[in-house]
């Protein structure tokens, strides 16, 4: 059984803000998550970019991000 704290990809242990990221950009139900790093590889984009959305939506007041 997978854990729910751990990068379904490459096992690394999450943050609650990289849960809430990829419940942000890819599936609001979803049920296992990545780490941001693989998060990154996924969207194809630098995980600096990602770091600056996490900031973004919780300054925006995301609920998922408090």
């Amino acid at each position: 059984m997978k854990s729910k704290n751990k990068c379904v990809i490459c096992g690394k242990d999450l943050k609650k803000d990289w849960i809430a990221l990829h419940k942000k950009l890819l599936d609001m139900n979803a049920t296992e998550f990545q780490c941001i790093d693989c998060l990154a590889d996924t969207l194809c984009c630098e995980v600096d970019d990602l770091e600056i959305k996490i900031e973004e939506f919780k300054e925006e007041g995301c609920i998922l991000f408090k």
